[in-house]
């Protein structure tokens, strides 16, 4: 993948200009802006764990960017690229994010300074229980405060350590497990939390493919259907997203980009036996087709409909920006395009679905699974069976009028399983989730189209967001 240049701004420089570029189109009192953008803390913590044989000392970070709603959410990664820049950028995107998909929390985002490949699943897991330690005594995780989830080299795993962690340092708090979203299903979590993010992927594009102006701006035209899409990244993200739209939306995925390689194929890979050898081997290498490409930077910048970067940040900057071809660009990562890329693709039309939106899926079905926590039931578990009993009247009414109609009218098969079928709790999530989606994208569409200054969605998300945040501060009397 082609490295940033030195002359590119950092990532939280990089989202501070994107933010200074929407605030300049707002009326904020100077004040109420510089506490908007500033990151509220930051704490650092060295901590050391016995492995081996020997003390190893690591470095961990959790930064707090606003708390104008509480609690503040925001995910705890593993990588060794982890430090106060990044986690400071991701808390910024994070309250924006969450203000933007309307989920009640302030922003934050940890850290752990970690190869998580280095280690066994037992040093894991003494790692990241004295990780959590030392925020939770410091009130960094807690169910009212602040709420972490899973981010990249972490997964539920490791939630699950993280919450029984702080139960056991707060065994009278009856509301432990929603200090932490993104557990397994037994210990606390939500059906769909995995998938949430890449299903997001999908939402939001089915959401713009609704709107034929929006396609036009793209030079595109139709559904999703056919679309070929290039995706960077099958971690995660990346692998439901490509999942999902090449399964239920019928698009091509030509392109996989990993960090030792990629596959091109323009007739479509088959993603589920691309992710298989991923997950035995940890990479590309050795998998023997055609369509193998050495150069990953190739098939990024390769011609396609729709690139969709599901990995890290700045993967698109100026050493690169010149040579990506694709009219629409959807940002599941965290600030995969730099701020001076940005800036080149806007000049020339590119249509760029932002991350404060596209990958906020994740943050939403963490705000169900917080709120499922808090209530102490499954959803759907009141109302489910009543639902299937009045729909059972329904159905009953229309098979005696079917009788007494004889051969003139008759229910189709399979109507009476579906329409009998109440509302599981993963139909719920997915329902409340792309029901967010929607209106994120329309508050965003509304700015975009409405303003003769707004010109892009990724400003128009911006300005979403702040306005939301600015108005939790007046309200609280700033």
């Amino acid at each position: 993948m082609c490295a940033a240049p030195s002359n590119e701004p950092t990532f939280r420089e990089s989202v501070d200009l994107m933010f200074n570029r929407a605030a300049a189109l707002m009326d904020l009192p100077p004040g109420l802006e510089q506490k908007i953008r500033v990151c509220n803390g930051v704490y650092m913590v060295r901590f050391g764990v016995r492995l081996r044989g020997q003390i190893q000392t690591f470095t961990g970070y959790r930064a707090v960017h606003s708390e104008h709603m509480e609690p503040v959410k925001g995910g705890i990664r593993y990588a060794l690229s982890v430090d106060q820049d990044e986690v400071e950028a991701l808390a910024a995107l994070m309250t924006y994010k969450c203000a933007l998909v309307e989920a009640p929390f302030g922003g934050s985002k940890g850290g752990l300074c970690i190869d998580p490949r280095n280690y066994d699943d037992h040093e894991l897991e003494q790692i990241t229980r004295r990780f959590a330690y030392e925020l939770i005594k410091r009130d960094l995780i807690h169910p009212s405060q602040n709420v972490p989830a899973p981010d990249m080299g972490t997964g539920e795993r490791e939630m699950a350590w993280i919450s029984d962690q702080y139960a056991r340092m707060n065994t009278t708090d009856i509301n432990a497990r929603a200090c932490v979203t993104g557990k397994p299903i037994n210990a606390g979590g939500i059906q769909g939390r995995t998938e949430a993010t890449g299903r997001g992927v999908q939402y939001a594009l089915r959401e713009f493919f609704r709107h034929p102006d929006d396609v036009a701006k793209a030079g595109l035209s139709g559904k999703l259907d056919g679309k070929r899409v290039v995706v960077q990244g099958l971690g995660n993200v990346g692998y439901h997203a490509a999942k999902f739209l090449s399964e239920e939306d019928g698009a091509l995925i030509v392109g996989i980009v990993e960090r030792d390689g990629a596959l091109y194929d323009p007739a479509g890979l088959n993603v589920e036996r691309v992710r298989d050898w991923l997950v035995r081997h940890g990479g590309l290498t050795g998998y023997h087709e055609p369509n193998t490409v050495a150069e990953g930077a190739a098939v990024l910048e390769a011609e396609c409909d729709i690139l969709i970067p599901a990995a890290l940040e700045g993967v698109i900057n100026l050493g690169n920006v010149h040579r990506i071809q694709a009219p629409l660009i959807l940002e599941a990562a965290n600030g995969p395009i730099t701020a001076g890329a940005d800036d080149i693709l806007r000049a020339r039309g590119t249509v760029i679905i932002p991350d404060l939106y596209a990958n906020a899926g994740g943050v939403t079905v963490s705000y169900f699974e917080w709120v499922k926590n808090l209530s102490h039931i499954r959803f759907g578990r009141m109302q489910r069976r009543q639902e299937e009993a009045r729909h059972q009247l329904v159905v009953d009414e229309l098979e005696r009028l079917d009788t007494a109609m004889g051969d003139n009218w008759s229910l189709t098969p399979s109507f009476k399983d579906k329409y009998l079928r109440g509302a599981d709790e993963l139909e719920l999530v997915r329902s409340g989730l792309d029901d967010t989606m929607r209106i994120a994208y329309q508050a965003m569409r509304e700015v975009w189209h409405g303003r003769d200054d707004v010109t892009d969605l990724r400003t128009a998300a911006f300005i979403t967001a702040i306005d939301r945040v600015a108005k939790s501060y007046r309200a609280k009397g700033l």
